[in-house]
C-alpha cells in the first residue's frame, strides 16, 4: 500500500514540475508574439477599392471588333445611408420596451429598400423598360436603364396575389405576363395600372415556367417543366391551342421534339420557337405551327456542349443566347449550332456570373440582359449586330490603309532627304 501511494506521490510531483516548466517557457513567448503584433487601423481592414474602366469589357478582345460590351448592373431600390444615422446620437430606450421588444420609433422610421434575391424571368417592354421576377422577395422589379436609381416594385399583397413567380414576358401593348410555380398558372398584370387583371392555364400548368410571346402569330408559349411539355395559348382569348413535346414520361424521353424537365423558350421575328431542354442538354427548335424544325447541343464541359442550359433567347440576326447554368457561361449559336462566341466563368465581376439563370433580348435597342440568383444582380450588355460589325470593319480596314500609306510617304520622303545630302 506504501509502494503505491509512494509511486503516486511521484507522478504528482513530475506533473506539477512539467506543468511549472510548460508555463515558464510558454508565458515569455506568447508575451514577445504579443508585442511583435502589427497593429492595424480601421483603414487598413477596409477591402480595397478597384477602379477600372468598363467600356473596356468587351468580347472578342481588342484587336478584334467588339461583338458584346458591358454596359451595367442592377441590384434593387438605391440605398440611402444616411436614414441609418451614421453618427447620430440614437435615443436610449427604457428597459420595458427591451423587456417587451418593442423597436425604437427611429428605427421604425427606416424604410428599408428592396433588393434583388433571387431574380429569375427577365423580360423588356416597348420602352426598353426592364422587368425581372424575383422568387425571393416575391415581387416583380422594374428598372429603368435611362434613370439609374429608379425602380419600381409589383408586389405580392398589394398589387397582386404570388406564390413562387418564375417566368416573364411583356405584349405589344405592355402587358406583363408572369408563371407561378405555386399557383399552377399565368397571371396578368395590367400595363399601366401594374395590377392583377386575371389568370390563365389553371387546371392545365402543373409548374410553369419560362414564357415567350409571338405577337405576330397571337401566340403565348408556356413551358410546363414537370409535365415535360411547352403549352401554346392564344394570345388574345388564352383558349389552349396545343402541346409541344410529350408529357407524362416521367422526364426520360430523348426523341427528337420530346423534351426532358425543359425551362425556357424564345421565339424569333418569324415566329421560330427555341427551347432550352435542360435534362437532355439541348436546343431544339420548332416552326410556328409546332412542327420540329432542328435540334442541337450535347453534353460537356467546354464551350460549345452544355451542361444545363436554362436561358434562351434570339437577337435580330437570328443567333441562339443560351445561359448555361452549370458552366456559368453566355453562349451564341446560329441555327445550326455552331459557336459564335461566348463569355463568362464565376464570379461575380462584370461579366462573371453566379448561378446564372435566365436571359433576354431587346431586339429595339440590341441589349442583353441576364439574372443570377447567388449575387442577386442583372447584368446588362450591349449586342453589336452583324451590320454593325461589318462597319466597324471596314472602318478599321480604312484607317489601317491611311497608316500604312502614311507611313510609306514617310519612308520614301526620307529616302529622298538621304539622297538629296549625298
Amino acid at each position: 500500500m506504501f509502494s503505491l501511494n509512494l509511486n503516486s506521490n511521484r507522478k504528482r510531483i513530475w506533473a506539477a514540475l512539467t506543468l511549472t516548466t510548460l508555463f515558464t517557457v510558454a508565458l515569455p513567448c506568447a508575451a514577445g508574439d504579443k508585442k511583435k503584433t502589427p497593429t492595424t487601423t480601421a483603414a487598413q481592414q477596409m477591402p480595397k477599392r478597384v477602379n477600372f474602366d468598363i467600356s473596356k469589357i468587351v468580347w472578342p478582345s481588342p484587336p478584334e471588333v467588339a461583338r458584346v460590351r458591358f454596359l451595367q448592373q442592377f441590384t434593387g431600390e438605391k440605398i440611402d445611408f444616411s436614414q441609418f444615422g451614421k453618427g447620430k446620437q440614437k435615443p436610449k430606450q427604457g428597459w420595458m420596451d427591451r423587456l417587451a421588444g418593442t423597436k425604437p420609433q427611429a428605427d421604425q422610421n427606416i424604410k428599408l429598400p428592396f433588393q434583388l434575391i433571387r431574380p429569375c424571368g427577365l423580360a423588356f417592354d416597348s420602352m426598353g423598360r426592364i422587368y425581372a421576377a424575383d422568387q425571393a422577395v416575391g415581387a416583380i422589379f422594374i428598372f429603368d436603364a435611362e434613370k439609374k436609381g429608379e425602380v419600381q416594385l409589383i408586389k405580392n399583397g398589394e398589387d397582386a396575389r404570388f406564390g413562387l413567380i418564375n417566368g416573364l414576358a411583356v405584349d405589344d401593348n405592355d402587358r406583363i405576363f408572369v408563371s407561378d410555380v405555386k399557383m399552377h398558372r399565368v397571371s396578368i398584370i395590367g400595363a399601366s395600372s401594374h395590377k392583377e387583371e386575371g389568370s390563365i392555364g389553371a387546371g392545365v400548368l402543373a409548374s410553369p415556367g419560362g414564357l415567350a410571346l409571338d405577337v405576330e402569330n397571337r401566340s403565348l408559349y408556356v413551358v410546363d417543366t414537370q409535365n415535360d411539355v411547352v403549352d401554346v395559348f392564344d394570345a388574345d382569348n388564352f383558349k389552349l391551342l396545343r402541346k409541344l413535346g410529350i408529357p407524362g414520361k416521367k422526364h426520360l424521353l430523348t426523341d427528337p421534339g420530346t423534351f426532358s424537365l425543359p425551362t425556357n423558350v424564345a421565339v424569333d421575328k418569324d415566329g421560330d420557337v427555341y427551347v432550352t431542354d435542360t435534362l437532355n442538354d439541348r436546343v431544339e427548335i420548332f416552326d410556328a405551327d409546332g412542327n420540329f424544325v432542328t435540334m442541337f447541343g450535347k453534353n460537356g464541359d467546354g464551350p460549345s456542349s452544355f451542361s444545363r442550359p436554362k436561358g434562351i433567347a434570339v437577337d435580330n440576326d437570328k443567333h441562339i443566347w443560351i445561359a448555361d447554368a452549370a458552366q456559368q457561361r453566355i453562349k451564341v449559336f446560329n441555327r445550326e449550332g455552331q459557336l459564335l462566341i461566348y463569355f463568362g466563368q464565376p464570379g461575380n465581376w462584370p461579366g462573371q456570373f453566379s448561378a446564372l439563370y435566365d436571359i433576354a433580348v431587346d431586339q429595339k435597342f440590341n441589349r442583353v440582359i441576364t439574372s443570377e440568383q447567388f449575387p442577386g444582380r442583372v447584368q446588362m450588355f450591349r449586342y453589336v449586330t452583324d451590320a454593325e460589325a461589318d462597319r466597324l470593319r471596314t472602318e478599321q480596314a480604312q484607317e489601317s490603309k491611311k497608316s500604312s500609306a502614311g507611313e510609306t510617304a514617310n519612308v520614301t520622303g526620307e529616302k529622298k532627304d538621304s539622297a538629296a545630302q549625298q
